[in-house]
């Protein structure tokens, strides 16, 4: 009789095996991988502590939960209300909400919570705290109650280290680390115990063990945690940060973890070597002399690697770590959409890949979303898409070791989906809305912001001009059509020129770009995809007045935060989804008597507004009979 789901298979070939060197990591596709046989038996008193846990454990009441075909038909349908609130710890704009019909129930202790004894004590001898019980912080303590719950969880106003919130993203991380950790390390005591037992059957032909019912306890492929990030330094802080809360004794050794630093950080050894410190700093590979000049958040976010195409299997054992397994013998993935979406590309083209190791994943964090936000958000709608689906092929499966609800179609309806960023918009609320199914329930946070306007130092006046829409769907074609009746006849033919246009939407910048061309206008392009050496011109013809007008994009702004000189007109043709992008912009007139901001909205821009003016300006905005508001 086999004691694991799988049988050792060649290992496929993922790009995060490269070299000859990582041929001993390759491990089978199962739970517990033939490499793993020496750690299978854990000593006594992990095991006693274990199954006391167990028995009270979220982890244990999740996993075993069975759903009726009635629940499943409402889940489905997705029509879930949010019933209860209650306050957001450290966040005193914000509240929690969910669609369970009690508020959660929080405690300090994490043995209340059940978590793993050996992760338990590593924990307390780094974090904890005399006021706090075993977190730093009541708003970590909450964070992490919310995340034990096993509840879909969108976290809107994340304060992250690029805008200043260095230790408040290191403690939302760590929290949501300690539970993806949890919940390896559950699974795979469990695994072990029920392997132990299905191998004392085997032996003493013992009939009163019922193995069908120990033994589900495992998915389609081994992977069960996936976490998606935007870049590479943020792969390594957050890589890192997990390496730092595994127990010493569950890492006497760390394969590839040099590796990890030359491939994941800059390149620099002052910089890498300070990240092994535990530095906790992110960013992008640029030259210093490039982002020295730039806002504070743009140094910490690109002031490392910014390869935005990666990913990267991590195993854990009983006493070491993994860095670049291959994927089917993996615990965690830590990936970019990008990295992904290539993988999924290569199966759909390619008959003998697959992207299978998506199959099983219990936990989906995607961190960051804001910035993934400014890359390409399609691509994390597809990976979602692809979760959680029927395998294509058997990867050695002993479908006798698998749960139930993986069987019967179930899965996506027991995963757990962690969304973090600093602020919502209607593509991340579609996300968590559509797509965020577990029957656990859902928890989102729900802000209210007091706006940017006091962050503009010079007396600009500010007007605001709002157009009726009817539809979400014709909210692009009434814009355009405002623009070109009301806006465009103003500037067409401007005497001193001066006139910046900023857009959000690469479509609307393509949009306008076509009709100007028609309306033989003197204009320059500066977006994501305009050629820098047009850039550089473009900017020195708009500060000539040589083009009377520049069409300027939010992702261009976000990724060169240009200085644009000789602005004296501003038009927001779509309001920034980053607030602080309005501020920065409207602070960039020079030398000009009574400049003026123009801005173009409608009642389906109110998330980006009340980020703006403030929730409550916003309101009466919105909701006026009046149309056009001004602010100096």
């Amino acid at each position: 009789m086999r004691f694991f789901i799988y049988e050792p298979m060649e290992s496929s070939e993922e790009e995060v095996v490269e070299s000859e060197e990582d041929r001993d990591i390759e491990g089978t596709a199962g739970q517990l991988a033939v490499d793993d046989e020496d750690d299978v038996e854990d000593d006594d008193e992990d095991r006693e502590n274990n199954e006391a846990s167990m028995s009270i454990s979220s982890f244990k009441l999740h996993t075993t939960h069975t759903l009726a075909e009635a629940d499943v038909q409402k889940l489905k349908e997705g029509k879930r209300k949010f019933k209860a609130e209650f306050p957001a710890h450290g966040m005193p704009m914000c509240k929690w909400t969910t669609t369970n019909d009690s508020l959660h129930k929080e405690d300090d202790r994490l043995a209340s919570y059940g978590v793993q004894s050996r992760l338990q004590k590593h924990w307390q001898s780094i974090h904890k705290k005399p006021d706090c019980g075993d977190f730093t912080s009541a708003k970590q303590s909450q964070f992490f109650s919310l995340c034990n719950s096993y509840q879909d969880i969108l976290h809107s106003n994340k304060n992250a280290f690029l805008c200043g919130g260095q230790d408040d993203d290191s403690s939302i991380m760590d929290a949501y680390l300690l539970h993806i950790l949890n919940h390896i390390y559950k699974t795979r005591d469990l695994v072990t115990k029920n392997s132990a037992r299905l191998s004392q059957q085997a032996e003493q032909k013992d009939k009163t063990i019922d193995a069908m019912g120990l033994s589900q306890d495992q998915g389609f492929t081994r992977p069960k945690v996936l976490i998606v990030l935007p870049l590479r330094s943020i792969a390594l802080r957050t890589v890192k940060s997990l390496i730092d809360l595994i127990p010493s004794s569950c890492k006497v050794s760390i394969e590839y973890k040099n590796r990890l630093f030359d491939e994941f950080g800059n390149g620099e050894d002052e910089d890498n070597e300070a990240l092994k410190e535990g530095s906790k700093s992110g960013g992008q590979h640029k030259e210093k002399s490039q982002i020295s000049s730039k806002p504070a958040d743009f140094q910490a976010l690109f002031g490392g690697n910014n390869d935005d195409h990666f990913r990267i299997g991590i195993k854990i054992t009983k006493k070491s770590v993994k860095l670049y397994s291959d994927f089917y013998s993996s615990d965690i993935i830590v990936a970019s959409p990008v990295g992904l979406i290539t993988k999924i590309g290569e199966a759909e083209s390619e008959k003998n890949k697959d992207v299978d190791f998506l199959s099983s994943i219990e936990i989906l964090v995607i961190d960051y979303a804001d910035v993934i936000l400014m890359q390409n958000w399609s691509h994390v709608i597809s990976v979602v898409g692809e979760l959680n689906m029927i395998p294509t092929k058997q990867h050695g499966t002993d479908f006798m070791r698998i749960r139930e609800w993986y069987l019967n179609g179930q899965a996506r309806y027991y995963r757990q989906t962690i969304l973090l960023s600093n602020f919502v918009n209607a593509e991340i609320n579609a996300l968590f809305n559509r797509s965020c199914l577990n029957y656990r329930g859902k928890v989102k946070l729900l802000s209210s912001y007091s706006g940017v306007l006091p962050k503009v130092v010079l007396q600009v006046r500010q007007v605001y001009e709002r157009f009726d829409c009817r539809s979400a769907l014709d909210v692009d074609d009434e814009r355009f059509k405002f623009f070109v009746k009301k806006v465009f006849p103003k500037i067409k033919d401007p005497l001193q020129g001066g006139i910046m246009v900023f857009i959000s939407s690469y479509f609307d910048f393509v949009r306008l770009r076509n009709y100007m061309k028609s309306q033989d206008t003197s204009f320059c392009l500066v977006g994501e995809y305009t050629k820098q050496s047009d850039i550089s011109r473009g900017r020195t013809w708009f500060f000539h007045g040589k083009r009377k007008i520049m069409l300027y994009t939010e992702r261009a702004h976000f990724y060169h935060r240009y200085k644009i000189r000789g602005i004296r007109d501003l038009i927001f043709y779509s309001l920034p989804e980053r607030n602080d992008f309005y501020a920065e912009l409207t602070n960039m007139f020079e030398g000009v008597d009574n400049p003026t901001c123009t801005v173009l909205f409608s009642r389906f821009d109110s998330l980006r507004l009340e980020r703006i003016v403030g929730a409550s300006s916003a309101k009466k905005m919105l909701n006026s009979e009046k149309k056009t508001f001004m602010f100096c």
